[in-house]
């Protein structure tokens, strides 16, 4: 190796620790965000999974809006479902619950009202 290979080595690894180090608070404020969440979930009475459709209307009324089904197409495919509360957006697989979330703005989900 010359010393310029070796210098040039040195900058890129400055660079990778420079890069490495700058990324790591916005990591630990997503860590924070997911948590204090997944804490606010547990918290609340979302639809237990395995609920069906009908279940779900029943305890917690009509949803502000029924997203159309997406897939369905084979078996490993099926039918998914989105329902959206004011608080929270319930999915279901065929006809029953598989998972319940906050309705609140995180990472992509910026605008959640925009999708259909």
């Amino acid at each position: 190796m010359n010393k310029y290979s070796i210098s040039k080595f040195s900058i890129g690894l400055s660079m990778i620790a420079l890069l490495a180090g700058a990324s790591a608070p916005a990591m630990a404020r997503a860590e924070d965000v997911l948590i204090n969440r997944v804490q606010q979930e547990k918290g609340m009475d979302l639809p237990a999974r395995g609920l069906s459709m009908d279940q779900v209307e029943k305890k917690y009324g009509a949803p502000q809006r029924k997203l159309a089904p997406r897939g369905g197409d084979s078996a490993k495919h099926p039918v998914i479902n989105r329902w959206d509360y004011s608080n929270f957006i319930v999915y279901f697989e065929n006809s029953h619950v598989i998972h319940a979330v906050l309705n609140t703005p995180a990472g992509n989900n910026t605008n959640p009202g925009s999708a259909n």
